[in-house]
C-alpha cells in the first residue's frame, strides 16, 4: 500500500551464559516462529525505555540496553505492512531466570527460552541474521526487506 508509514520496533539481543533469549513471534501457538523479545515503540519515550519496558512485559527480566547491533526490515506485500526493527545488545541485571508463570500483559508472548548457537540450528526464527549477530562480536548489521512469515 502506497503511503503506509512503517512501524518502528525495538528488540533485545540478550545473550546470557552463551545462550540467546528467544520468544514466540505469534500468540497461542499460531506459529513456531521465534524472535528476539521487544516490540513497538511508543511515541514520546526513548528507544531504550521502550525496549526495557517490552522485555520486562514479555519476560519479567530487567535489562541494561547497550549499543545497536542490527537493523532489520520486514513487510507483508499483500497488506502493505512494513516494520523496521532496531536490535540492541543487552545484558540482564539480576537473575536471568524466567518465571514459567510469567504472563505477557498483551498475551502475545507465551513461550520464552534461552538457546545456544548450536540449538539455533533447530529453531525457526527471524530475522535470518539473528543467530550470526547474536553470537558475533562485530559491529552493526543491516538486513534488507524480508517478507513476513508465519
Amino acid at each position: 500500500m502506497a503511503g503506509t508509514i512503517p512501524r518502528l520496533a525495538v528488540r533485545a539481543v540478550l545473550v546470557h551464559q552463551d545462550r540467546l533469549l528467544l520468544v514466540n513471534a505469534y500468540p497461542d501457538g499460531q506459529s513456531d516462529l521465534m524472535c528476539a523479545p521487544g516490540g513497538g515503540v511508543m511515541p514520546g519515550t526513548s528507544l531504550i525505555e521502550n525496549l526495557s519496558r517490552e522485555v520486562f512485559e514479555e519476560t519479567g527480566l530487567r535489562i541494561i540496553v547497550m549499543a545497536p547491533c542490527l537493523v532489520n526490515e520486514f513487510h507483508d506485500p499483500s497488506t502493505g505492512y512494513h516494520q523496521v526493527d532496531i536490535y540492541f545488545r543487552c545484558q540482564v541485571t539480576g537473575s536471568a531466570s524466567i518465571d514459567p508463570a510469567w504472563t505477557d500483559a498483551e498475551n502475545v508472548v507465551t513461550e520464552r527460552r534461552w538457546v545456544s548457537a548450536e540449538e539455533m540450528k533447530q529453531v525457526r526464527f527471524k530475522p535470518d541474521s539473528l543467530a550470526d549477530v547474536a553470537f558475533a562480536t562485530g559491529g552493526v548489521s543491516y538486513d534488507p526487506l524480508e517478507v513476513i512469515v508465519r
